[in-house]
């Protein structure tokens, strides 16, 4: 980074917290803001999805604590970890809260901001590359073409008390949206598969599930809605893994380009059967 553009970047000051999305796992997706909040920062808390890589680019000085949840496992209760902001922060400590994806993406980055307000701590949140887009894209997987569809629905699959959401119109997102990227739905998969094919989804409509997204451990699961459980069960994988419906799943013979570039197999230029001699407008 050239002292020019780092001189434009943000003061990290005292007593401030900062909401940071880590990306979806391949450091070379944190964002200018990211990379330079992790050089200033006096605490580091970061979460379970955070790859510890990015934890590198810290200062030497920083503390870093581990703040992770998964499902089924001990972990800190979210009100907790928003009070350890605070707390931090009004130590005089430059305080970053460092998440995959994005914060304000299932996140929980607006719980923790609403709680620094009720303290009246200063924070700013910066953005990073959600894994339903970003994870997708390492998968060869886009989440719109218009060969296929001009709308996506993005949902979790499931709620705060860990089940699958009732609050969640699924009939409505059946019939309206062509494409559905699901964050953290691999537990509920053949629930929300069967609820998907009572709505009118087509049994045999693609799903793919993409697990540890942009690293070097990525693994893609292709199947279809009818046999997603079964098949995600066989499999092995593990969360966490990205779920995506849809016709774009078949666009991935096309533009499955990291896997091309690590083992060298050819990409097929026209997996959907569509493109004409000439091209179009």
């Amino acid at each position: 980074m050239s002292d020019a553009l780092r001189d434009r970047l943000p003061n990290f000051e005292a007593g401030h917290v900062w909401l940071v999305g880590a990306g979806p796992g391949d450091p070379g997706l944190l964002t200018l803001h990211a990379a330079n909040a992790l050089s200033q920062a006096d605490v580091v808390i970061y979460d379970a999805l955070v790859n510890e890589e990015c934890l590198k680019l810290a200062s030497s000085d920083a503390q870093l604590e581990y703040a992770g949840k998964r499902g089924g496992k001990p972990s800190p209760k979210q009100r907790d970890i928003s009070l350890k902001l605070v707390e931090y922060a009004q130590a005089g400590k430059r305080v970053l809260r460092l998440k995959g994806g994005d914060p304000f993406v299932f996140g929980r980055g607006g719980e923790e901001a609403l709680t620094l307000v009720e303290h009246s701590i200063p924070f700013r949140i910066v953005p990073g590359i959600t894994a339903g887009i970003g994870g997708l894209a390492y998968a060869g997987i886009p989440v719109t073409h218009r060969d296929t569809n001009h709308n996506v629905t993005f949902l979790t699959g499931h709620d705060a008390t860990g089940i699958m959401p009732d609050a969640i119109d699924w009939a409505g997102v059946a019939r309206g949206s062509k494409v559905i990227v699901m964050y953290m739905a691999m537990k509920h998969i053949d629930t929300i598969a069967k609820r998907l094919i009572a709505e009118g989804r087509p049994v045999d409509e693609p799903v793919a599930f993409v697990c540890d997204a942009s690293t070097d451990k990525q693994s893609v699961l292709e199947t279809t809605l009818g046999d997603a459980a079964k098949d995600v069960e066989a499999s092995g994988l593990k969360p966490p893994a990205i779920v995506i419906v849809g016709e774009v799943v078949r666009l991935r013979k096309g533009l499955d380009w990291y896997s091309a570039l690590k083992d060298g197999h050819s990409l097929v230029p026209d997996p959907l059967g569509v493109r004409s001699k000439g091209e179009s407008a």
